[in-house]
């Protein structure tokens, strides 16, 4: 199944971005360049489930750049993973909700959760108007005071612009909810082909009893009808996460995929790059924890 991340769109985002990107037989890796050293580390995101004869070939791109391992994420519910692949770490939530948006409104509203349902009546009822962007400037803001309201790290804003630059009106499209003419949420929203995606989403912590997120999930899936998708792909599902409570008010299907796993390409420097990336990963979650605090 295809996926933006797939795209040739998302690839040069990626190159401009810094990245190495290259397609063997028609899977698209990204590569990131392991710090102070000559080698570098692939990813190859919401692709098909690649076949022996595949791997064997992105063998031979990696020794050609020094690649030493590759993360894999297929875009697959379920199929037989070739041998010679180990258990990663996970890059995105190894399952996600889907909203069929091949149901009529009426029928969408009634899956509903009726509190999903009061919370779009309140939104409708303060005169919360939901909005397509014609770029990303309020998503960078309400972005910032998010990052630093839940003390969490995530992309910068030029990795922002440099997506928006290559994606922005083709696959990304850009919403915004107002209430008295000021902007409370924005959301990125991606259309690929016949299903649309909610990747990001920035909140101000004002007028929250208004309830502008429900309308700009609501408002955005009659989007993608209107735009003949079939799904929407909310994207990440984290168990006892308050993001995952909102999403699931929606009465999406829960979609579990394959799961994450690494191609070793350079068995010796491919176990010391993952015993640094656990090490790495501690200390951010120390950081984040401490971060938490401090913004409280």
């Amino acid at each position: 199944m295809s996926h933006p991340l797939q795209s040739n769109e998302w690839g040069e985002f990626r190159a401009e971005n810094g990245n190495l990107v290259t397609r063997v037989n028609g899977f698209q890796i990204i590569w990131s360049k392991i710090p102070h050293t000559p080698y570098y580390f692939g990813t190859l995101l919401k692709s098909e489930i690649p076949s022996k004869i595949d791997l064997d070939k992105f063998k031979e791109e990696a020794k050609k750049i020094n690649g030493i391992g590759i993360r894999m994420e297929p875009n697959a519910q379920n199929g037989i993973l070739p041998d010679g692949l180990v258990k990663g770490r996970r890059f995105f939530t190894p399952q996600t909700f889907w909203l069929d948006l091949t149901q009529p409104e009426e029928e969408l509203l009634k899956n509903m959760h009726p509190k999903a349902r009061y919370n779009i009546r309140v939104a409708q009822k303060h005169k919360v108007v939901i909005k397509e962007s014609h770029d990303i400037e309020v998503f960078l803001v309400l972005n910032n005071l998010t990052q630093k309201r839940q003390g969490f790290f995530a992309h910068d804003e030029k990795y922002f612009r440099n997506m928006w630059k290559h994606l922005g009106g083709k696959i990304a499209h850009s919403f915004v909810a107002e209430y008295e003419d000021e902007a409370l949420a924005a959301w990125i929203i991606f259309k690929y082909e016949d299903k649309i995606y909610y990747p990001y989403g920035a909140s101000s912590d004002k007028f929250r009893n208004v309830q502008a997120t429900s309308l700009m999930l609501w408002e955005t899936a009659l989007w993608g009808k209107k735009q003949d998708c079939k799904i929407y792909d909310l994207w990440g599902v984290e168990e006892g996460k308050g993001f995952t409570r909102f999403k699931e008010q929606f009465g999406p299907l829960l979609i579990t995929f394959v799961g994450t796993y690494d191609l070793p390409i350079n068995p010796a420097l491919y176990w010391l790059f993952r015993f640094m990336e656990y090490l790495r990963w501690q200390i951010l979650g120390s950081l984040r924890h401490l971060r938490g605090i401090l913004a409280h």
